[in-house]
C-alpha cells in the first residue's frame, strides 16, 4: 500500500508541474507577442505595461477562491476545469484587432495564472511534512513556463506571425487538460472537513504574519512576473537586439527563476524558511542596486581639456546579474511557501491563495508602473530603481519582526536576579 501511495504522489507532482508550466507559458504570452502588438497599435510604454499586466490581474484575483475551492473540492477537478476554461480565450486572442479587444481577452486568458494556488496545496498534501518544501518547490518550477514562452513564441512569431502563437498555445493547453486528467489522482482525505465554512477558512488571514509574507512574495514572485514580461522589450530598446536574441537573453533570468525553485524548496526544508529568505533579500538588494544605474555619459574638465566617460552595464554583465537575481528569486518563492506550510498546515489552500494574490497583484501593478516611470523619466533602468525600493521595505520589515528576535549564538535568556 505504501508503494502505491508513493507512486500516486509522484504521478500527481509530475503531471501537475507540467500543467503549471503550460499555464505559466500562456500567462506570460504578452511578454513576447506584446512587442509586435505594441508596434501595430502604436502604444506608449504605459499602455504596453497595462497590456502585459491584464492577464496577471485575473490570475491574481482568482487565487483566493481557487485556493479555498481546492481545500473543499480537491485539486484535480479544480485544476482541470480551470485549464479547460482558458482554451477558448487563448484561441480568440489571434482574432483581436483593437486595444480593448486584447485587454478584455487578456483578462480571460489570465485565469491560467490561478493554477498556482490550486496546485500548491494539491501536491503538498500528497507528501509528508518534511518533504512538502521539496514538493512545492518542484511544482513551483513550473514558473519556467515563462522561459519556455521565450523559446517558443519568438520562433512562431518570426516564422508565421504573432497570431500563430495563441493558436498553438490553445492546442497545447487542450492537450494538457487531457494529460492532467488521466495521470492525476484524488484523495478524499485531502479535503477540508465539510463542516468548515468559507468564512472559517478565511479567519487565519487576520494573522499579521500573513501580511508580511504577502510583502515578501510580492517581490520574489511579483517582481519575477513583472520582469519576465518586461525584459524582452527592455533588451530590444536598451541594446537594440533582435526579438529572438532578446528573448533568449531574457530567458537567462526566467529559466533559473523557475527551474531552481525546487532547489529553494530543498534548502528551505534543510535550513528553514527564514534563513533562505533573509539571504534572498540581500542578494536581491545588491543585484537591483547594480541594475538601477542608468547608461551614463559624463564630462570632466581636465587641464588637457574636457574628457568624457561612460558608465553603464553592457549586455553581458547585465544578463549575468539578471541571472543571479533570477536564482535568488527562485529560492525566495520556495522559502516563502515553506513559511506557509510550517505555520498554516491545515489552511494552506486559503493562505497560499491570499499570498499568491499579493504576489500576482505585484506582477500586475509593477509593469504598469515600469511603463509610467519610463514615460515620465525616459530612463529604462527606473524599473529596477522601483524594485530596489520595494526590497528595502522587506529587509527592514524582516529585520524588525524576525532577525531582532533571533537568539544570538552563546546568548541565553535568563531570569532577572531576585531582589535582596
Amino acid at each position: 500500500m505504501r508503494t502505491a501511495i508513493d507512486r500516486r504522489a509522484w504521478s500527481v507532482l509530475i503531471v501537475s508541474t507540467l500543467a503549471f508550466t503550460v499555464c505559466f507559458m500562456v500567462w506570460m504570452m504578452f511578454g513576447v507577442i506584446g512587442i509586435p502588438i505594441k508596434k501595430q497599435l502604436g502604444l506608449n510604454a504605459t499602455e504596453f505595461g497595462l497590456l502585459t499586466a491584464m492577464p496577471v490581474l485575473t490570475g491574481s484575483l482568482v487565487r483566493v477562491p481557487l485556493g479555498i475551492w481546492t481545500d473543499r473540492y480537491g485539486g484535480r477537478i479544480v485544476m482541470a476545469l480551470l485549464m479547460a476554461s482558458t482554451v477558448p480565450a487563448i484561441w480568440l486572442m489571434a482574432y483581436a484587432t483593437q486595444y480593448w479587444h486584447f485587454l478584455v481577452i487578456g483578462l480571460f486568458v489570465g485565469l491560467a495564472g490561478g493554477a498556482f494556488s490550486v496546485g500548491t496545496p494539491y501536491v503538498a498534501r500528497w507528501f509528508p511534512k518534511k518533504r512538502q518544501g521539496m514538493a512545492m518547490g518542484v511544482y513551483g518550477a513550473g514558473n519556467s513556463g515563462s522561459a519556455v514562452n521565450k523559446f517558443i513564441a519568438p520562433a512562431l512569431l518570426v516564422g508565421f506571425g504573432w497570431t500563430m502563437v495563441p493558436q498553438v498555445y490553445a492546442a497545447v493547453m487542450a492537450g494538457t487538460v487531457l494529460l492532467f486528467w488521466f495521470f492525476s489522482h484524488h484523495d478524499p482525505k485531502h479535503l477540508a472537513p465539510s463542516h468548515v465554512k468559507f468564512r472559517d477558512q478565511l479567519k487565519a488571514l487576520k494573522n499579521p504574519k500573513v501580511l508580511k509574507y504577502c510583502q515578501y512574495y510580492s517581490i520574489v514572485f511579483g517582481g519575477y512576473v513583472a520582469l519576465a514580461l518586461w525584459m524582452v522589450q527592455y533588451y530590444v530598446g536598451e541594446y537594440g537586439l533582435d526579438i529572438r536574441v532578446a528573448a533568449l537573453l531574457a530567458a537567462c533570468f526566467s529559466l533559473p527563476g523557475g527551474v531552481l525553485r525546487a532547489v529553494g524548496g530543498v534548502l528551505s526544508d534543510k535550513y528553514g524558511a527564514h534563513q533562505v529568505t533573509w539571504w534572498v533579500m540581500w542578494v536581491s538588494w545588491i543585484c537591483l542596486f547594480l541594475l538601477s544605474y542608468p547608461q551614463t555619459e559624463f564630462t570632466i574638465h581636465t587641464i588637457d581639456g574636457p574628457r568624457t566617460f561612460h558608465i553603464g552595464l553592457n549586455v553581458y554583465v547585465f544578463t549575468a546579474i539578471m541571472g543571479v537575481l533570477g536564482v535568488a528569486w527562485a529560492f525566495g518563492k520556495a522559502s516563502v511557501f515553506k513559511y506557509l506550510s510550517d505555520e498554516f498546515p491545515h489552511n494552506i489552500g486559503a493562505i497560499s491563495g491570499i499570498v499568491g494574490l499579493a504576489g500576482g497583484l505585484g506582477g500586475f501593478i509593477l509593469p504598469i508602473l515600469f511603463g509610467a516611470l519610463l514615460d515620465f523619466t525616459g530612463i529604462r533602468s527606473s524599473a529596477f530603481m522601483l524594485m530596489y525600493g520595494v526590497v528595502w521595505v522587506s529587509l527592514i520589515w524582516m529585520y524588525w519582526t524576525e532577525v531582532r528576535k533571533t537568539e544570538l549564538m552563546g546568548q541565553h535568556t535568563q531570569a532577572p536576579p531576585l531582589s535582596a
